[in-house]
């Protein structure tokens, strides 16, 4: 689920959830969002180390900042939204630099 915070920011709560369940909530998060906007994944799924950062890369957005809680219950990944990407022109359409 994703939360709209008083400062903009959107958090999800992924807290309890696996792989790719964390990712996918973000991918949601994102698809709704408009560039420049921060959303903030709470997770506590170890392999969300590895999948959000590679999302990120994946999908043009830029992985912030990765905290501990300090209770250390869960790790909050920090992602700043891209631009769409672009599609790519068909093939033989004549663009593309020829």
């Amino acid at each position: 689920m994703s939360e709209r915070q008083p400062d903009g920011v959107v958090e999800v709560d992924a807290r309890g959830l696996r792989c790719p369940l964390p990712v996918i909530r973000l991918a949601a998060a994102a698809r709704e969002a408009a560039p420049g906007t921060q959303v903030v994944v709470l997770a506590t799924d170890p392999a969300a180390r590895h999948d959000v950062p590679a999302w990120c890369r994946m999908r043009g957005h830029t992985l912030a900042e990765v905290s501990e809680a300090a209770d250390g219950g869960h790790t909050a990944y920090r992602v700043v939204v891209g631009a769409p990407a672009t599609p790519a022109p068909p093939a033989g359409s004549g663009e593309g630099g020829r």
